[in-house]
């Protein structure tokens, strides 16, 4: 039996400019109904792996496919993608009911259907009592979900968001991100989004892409780039993360040894790559850290003594900065 292709392939796409090679040989696919994420520093190369997958790019080799079928060629319009950008692109003198009926009137649908759909898209939004104000006269929050209701009447079938919710204050962008994730999911639509923001993209993605250096690093779950970390890179980016130099000295059936400079002896979870005499890097989560008086948690293998120089507080979390007794 003939299995289906992914809805998007990316073949071993290269773009340079010049002497930057802004996306090397990238290679991924993309499933029907994903939400998947391209996540990295500014400059890694995701939004213009973006832009070439909506044809406002081309590649200077490697191939982009959608059911199979090469995108290469076929201007942006005539694709079965639409785009999100961080700008929103709004039409000022469009009232949002217009701007949302813009696409709709572009790809011929005929009137008498128009008022209806555009009135079913603004439901989706929650923005059908702004459907006669202009965007000078919606908050940031609120233009950001007009430009999502346009993106989103023609029933695109993968739907490209460029950082759309970069503008937002912090609050205002957790409240989008639950819309985000409720239009997803009502809709069916295939999402890829490109964020810098690491906590975001562990929110919303069924799959993540941690780009660097125009390269994909690591591709999984998000659970699997937060807790298992191919390399010292994404371990580092995804998440708060304290990096400890160590060195494999003996492996043993529940966990292996390792000797670092900072923390002493220390017994950690077994990697089945690791092998005796092993340099490395010893990945170490807040969470997985216990903070006690002097003689506390003497049932675990793991303590260091050291003591609190300051901390942070943040209202549900408290961040501490320890000092330990080797400096």
């Amino acid at each position: 039996m003939k299995s289906h292709p992914p809805l998007l392939e990316v073949r071993n796409v290269t773009r340079r400019f010049g002497d930057c090679v802004a996306v090397d040989a990238v290679s991924l696919s993309v499933e029907a109904g994903e939400f998947f994420t391209l996540v990295g520093t500014s400059g890694c190369g995701k939004s213009t792996l973006l832009r070439m997958i909506a044809g406002f790019d081309t590649p200077d080799s490697g191939d982009i496919l959608f059911n199979g079928e090469s995108l290469l060629g076929l201007l942006p319009e005539v694709r079965p993608t639409n785009m999100v950008f961080q700008s929103y692109a709004l039409f000022p003198h469009l009232t949002v009911a217009q701007n949302v009926a813009f696409p709709l009137r572009m790809s011929g649908l005929p009137k008498h259907l128009m008022r209806d759909r555009v009135t079913e898209v603004l439901e989706h939004v929650a923005l059908v009592d702004k459907a006669d104000q202009y965007p000078r006269e919606l908050s940031g929050g609120q233009r950001q979900r007009v430009a999502l209701a346009r993106a989103i009447a023609v029933l695109p079938r993968l739907l490209l968001l460029d950082e759309p919710l970069a503008a937002l204050d912090a609050k205002l962008r957790e409240q989008m991100q639950v819309e985000l994730i409720r239009l997803q999911r009502n809709l069916g639509i295939t999402f890829i989004l490109v964020t810098h923001s690491q906590a975001e993209a562990l929110a919303l993605s069924h799959r993540i892409g941690v780009m660097a250096r125009g390269r994909i690093e690591q591709l999984d779950e998000p659970a699997q780039i937060y807790g298992a970390p191919k390399n010292r890179f994404v371990a580092d980016f995804i998440g708060n993360c304290i990096l400890v130099g160590a060195t494999v000295t003996s492996i043993e059936s529940d966990g292996m040894w390792l000797a670092t400079k900072e923390l002493g002896r220390i017994v950690a979870p077994l990697n089945a790559a690791a092998v005796v005499g092993q340099q490395g890097w010893l990945a170490l989560r807040p969470e997985q850290l216990r903070i006690g008086r002097p003689g506390s948690f003497a049932d675990l293998p793991n303590r260091v003594t050291g003591r609190v120089r300051d901390f942070l507080y943040g209202g549900d979390v408290t961040t501490y900065i320890v000092e330990l007794a080797n400096g």
